[in-house]
């Protein structure tokens, strides 16, 4: 048998050439995927960066430590604690203390608003130029544009890193700042939203921070909370001091890089690109596997007139079947040997793109590892032997003169065991599917699921695809074969007649449109899902943010409070600790915020429609003022859960949100309660429920109401006096009940002139004073936070604003994925594409003889290409479409009703790619064949 698989490999070279392409591709992939993988499993320590010189540092409590049956389970606080003023005393006596601060510093107007100052002359630096010159004569100034990412530290600080002055001298006053790297020259005036300050000195950039360095006094006063400090003693002494401190750390050596900020990134990197290359793995390997397999079974179908022969001639059904593993055993050991070549080759594509995307830290590279060759040459030998097993089978199976009779049409679509193997994947998935809608709806919004869905019906619909493609031919041909000319009706017969070797080649493309219309349609319509969700809960007329995530300040806050019509009374504003309050738990006269309305506010200067406005006055104005913080509660006794939670007051809140309640009330909200969501092991309304504050704060709280789970962001909801530590980074203002108001006295008091026009009087006056009140209220909000470079946002802004996007790293996964399967199948079209009109020289020969010209032959080929593709397009649509209406039905009883996003330019796109590669790689061979004489080319022998 192995000489003869030997000869019948060099007799169909074309035939096995292709299998063997699709064979070593499909193995390099898997190893490049393996090798990436295996390549982020671990990261290593990196060093102290901050405190390398540091002797001791001591860190307040960061982290919760909860003991369970099955061990301590460890969370990050939200909101880290402060080495406690009796530690901090012993900690004095023992030696020098240095408090350690963090705070972002934003430079106003934009990263190079900055002021460069040569002798009397200064310019200034606006957003969208790279450089600023000043001249007074012959005399230029030049400032580059600032970094983005500025932090603030105290001055004392830098001799821990070590920062060492390169130029200038070390901060003296309040408005002075020494700052790292050449960005910014001694002399220079920086607008910051800490103020303006004057770079004094500069130090080498390490190359982790953009720094700025404040004098210790300063710096206090701009971040009053810290929570790390820097000790000058021996470090079995500083441990002795803080014994009994439940959860100060002693960091000395490398531990000290964990008081560096995120002192965890390169982990976290790796862990986010480990998810990604173990995702795109895990298709691209189910890519492979579907189109190694679908290629060497089209490559034995191919050859039923071969086996007839063979049959005819003597041969017995397990020879047949020797002979073919033979030669699949000979191929798949070559293309899985030269697939980990072009693997080891190539993984560094991958490995080199994540870095230059910043997915991946910039020391990230391919290991040395071993496993992924083995993975992917024996997955590859087994695909390649399991696909030729199964479709040698049935050959081997069929009667000599049945053999040849099937082999110029396909009597039989599909064989038993293909239509159960189809018909309980496609079962499976329904059961799935209602099984999941019916216990945990959720699940089915999670990246895991709807990522490895597709292939379930992927498989499912191509195993039944023999059984689908005669009525889909016939139906996307019913037009063109009824034109004037035989083309439409040879298209229609020539695709139906083959149907596997239609399923074949349509199979690349199948799995293609249905990986895209899967992923990208998942992804966009759980996006349109959130955005619903935020549309929905928005009441407030206008939202302000603060710039770049930060909490809002005191002095901010303060201002918002002052601006006519939007007054803010009722409770505190900025929450225990914000930035640029007394401290810790101190509130700030005349910043209370919350629970009440505002009235008699006359807002003046106001004009509408070109004429006198009177002063409108806009009373009971709602102002909303959250915080972001979270709460962590331990469920099934062993899983401790963070949840992200809002602060707020519960009046202000209704006003302002329409939370989608399914039980209780916004209103009995308070100190003693919480407001959780249906995802909670605990969930009704009254029920006791013990959590951990953002803090580590633990406390008993009463449910007083729940929320439904919806796409999984709403989160939970407490007040501000269970937010220790957290800032106010949201501030609701309600204004649409005094527009009705106005919408209501124009009704009530315009009045008609005998010709029917309507006269202006006192409710139009009205009206219009109200939306010019209005306005001027947006004007006076935008004023508030213009120095700290705040956002005020209309609903309808707003809602545009926070509209979703897709994660960096979940977006540029979907595009590696996509992208490699579409540049796998379509290698793979093509190559099946030249192996199906290979084997029709005879037929094409025929169509000569009988008349057809070279140009009509061509076309023809060219046709019933674009009918394949189409064959596949139509099936991969079927499969998105399933999964999309899965989620869709998921998040309908999650009750959030949204449209299913249909990604039509992907996908339209994905069909043009793989429809210009079909018509090449079917035309080009048919071409090549034609410029031999018809007759020649029908005689030609198997």
């Amino acid at each position: 048998m192995l000489s003869t698989a030997l000869r019948t490999l060099r007799a169909r070279w074309v035939t096995f050439v292709g299998s063997f392409v699709a064979l070593s591709l499909g193995v390099a992939l898997i190893a490049v995927m393996g090798l990436a993988l295996a390549s982020s499993l671990d990261a290593p320590e990196r060093p102290p960066e901050r405190f390398a010189a540091a002797r001791v540092v001591v860190k307040g409590a960061d982290t919760l430590r909860v003991p369970t049956s099955v061990g301590d389970r460890v969370q990050r606080l939200a909101h880290p604690r402060a080495v406690p003023d009796e530690v901090v005393g012993k900690l004095r006596r023992l030696g020098t203390v240095v408090e350690d601060r963090s705070f972002a510093v934003r430079i106003r107007g934009g990263p190079a608003d900055v002021q460069a100052r040569n002798g009397s002359v200064t310019a200034q630096v606006r957003d969208g130029s790279t450089t600023a010159q000043a001249r007074d004569g012959s005399t230029t100034a030049q400032v580059g544009r600032g970094p983005g990412g500025l932090v603030g530290h105290p001055w004392s600080t830098a001799a821990f890193a070590p920062y060492r002055v390169d130029a200038g001298h070390a901060p003296r006053a309040a408005d002075e700042v020494v700052v790292t790297g050449d960005w910014a020259a001694p002399g220079t005036r920086v607008r910051t939203d800490r103020g303006t300050v004057r770079v004094v000195g500069t130090v080498a950039g390490p190359g982790f921070e953009n720094a700025v360095f404040y004098t210790d006094r300063r710096a206090a006063e701009l971040s009053p909370h810290s929570t790390q400090l820097v000790v000058d003693a021996d470090p079995a002494a500083v441990r002795e001091a803080v014994r009994g401190s439940a959860g100060v750390r002693v960091l000395t050596g490398d531990a000290r890089r964990f008081a560096d900020a995120d002192p965890d990134r390169d982990r976290e990197a790796l862990t986010a690109m480990n998810a990604m290359f173990g995702t795109a793995a895990g298709v691209t390997g189910f890519v492979s596997v579907f189109v190694v397999a679908s290629t060497f079974a089209f490559a034995v179908a191919q050859r039923r007139r071969e086996f007839g022969l063979l049959r005819t001639a003597g041969a017995t059904p397990g020879q047949l079947r020797r002979m073919v593993v033979a030669e699949a055993l000979v191929v798949g050991v070559l293309a899985s040997a030269t697939g980990c070549a072009l693997g080891a080759y190539g993984a560094s594509v991958p490995a080199a793109w994540a870095v230059d995307e910043g997915l991946a830290p910039r020391w990230f590279t391919i290991g040395d590892e071993i496993w992924p060759y083995h993975m992917a040459f024996w997955t590859g030998l087994l695909v390649a032997l399991c696909g030729v097993v199964a479709a040698s089978w049935r050959a081997g199976r069929t009667g000599p003169a049945e053999a040849l009779r099937e082999a110029s049409a396909d009597t039989r679509a599909l064989t038993r065991g293909r239509r159960l193997c189809g018909l309980a994947l496609l079962l499976t998935a329904a059961v799935t599917l209602a099984l999941a809608l019916v216990t945990d709806p959720g699940e089915l919004l999670h990246r895991k699921t709807y990522v490895s869905r597709p292939m379930l019906l992927i498989t499912a619909v191509a195993l039944l695809a023999p059984v689908l493609v005669r009525p889909l031919t016939r139906l996307l041909a019913w037009l063109p074969a009824r034109l004037p000319g035989a083309g439409g009706m040879l298209v229609r017969e020539n695709a139906a007649a083959g149907v596997r070797r239609t399923a074949a080649v349509a199979a690349p493309v199948l799995v293609t449109v249905a990986l895209a219309g899967s992923l990208l349609g998942a992804t966009a319509t759980l996006n349109e899902a959130k955005a619903t969700e935020a549309r929905e809960r928005t009441a407030a007329d206008f939202v302000v943010t603060p710039a770049d995530g930060a909490g809002f300040d005191a002095a901010t806050l303060r201002k918002i409070r002052d601006v006519p019509g939007a007054e803010v009374s009722g409770s505190e504003a900025s929450g225990p600790g914000a930035p640029g309050t007394e401290g810790p738990g101190t509130e700030l006269p005349g910043t209370e915020v919350s629970g009440t309305e505002v009235s008699g506010t006359e807002v003046s200067g106001a004009q509408a429609s070109g004429a006198d406005v009177p002063r409108a006055q806009v009373p009971g104005t709602d102002v909303s003022v959250t915080s972001s913080t979270a709460v962590y509660v331990l469920e099934d006794g062993t899983a401790l859960v963070k949840s992200e939670a809002r602060a707020a007051h519960p009046g202000p809140l209704a006003a302002t949100t329409r939370l989608p309640l399914t039980a209780g009330k916004v209103s009995d909200l308070d100190d003693g309660s919480i407001i959780v969501n249906e995802e909670w092991e605990k969930h009704s309304v009254g029920e006791l429920v013990d959590v951990w504050l953002g803090d580590g704060t633990k406390k008993s709280l009463r449910i007083a109401a729940v929320m439904a789970t919806g796409t999984g962001g709403n989160g939970v909801y407490i007040t501000p006096r269970n937010a220790s530590g957290a800032t106010v980074d949201r501030v609701d203002v309600s204004l649409t009940d005094r527009l009705d108001k106005a919408d209501g006295a124009h009704e009530a008091d315009g009045t008609h002139q005998a010709d029917g026009t309507h006269e202006a009087d006192g409710g139009d006056k009205a009206a219009a004073g109200a939306v010019a009140a209005v306005a001027d209220v947006a004007d006076g909000l935008r004023e508030a936070v213009r120095a700290s470079g705040g956002h005020v946002h209309t609903k309808d802004q707003w809602v545009r604003a926070s509209y979703p996007q897709t994660n960096r790293t979940t977006r540029l996964g979907f595009l590696l994925v996509l992208g490699i399967a579409l540049l796998y199948t379509g290698i793979s079209l093509a190559n099946t594409m030249v192996m199906a009109t290979s084997d029709r020289v005879r037929d094409l020969a025929v169509l000569r003889l009988a008349g057809a010209t070279k140009g009509q032959v061509l076309r023809l080929v060219g046709a019933e290409a674009l009918m394949v593709v189409a064959v596949g397009g139509v099936l991969g649509l079927l499969v998105a479409g399933l999964n999309l209406t899965g989620m869709w039905s998921a998040l309908g009883i999650l009750s959030v009703w949204t449209s299913v996003k249909i990604p039509w330019t992907a996908l339209g796109a994905v069909v043009a790619a793989c429809a210009v590669l079909a018509v090449v790689s079917s035309v080009v061979p048919a071409a090549l064949a034609l410029r031999h004489r018809a007759v020649e080319q029908a005689a030609v022998r198997e």
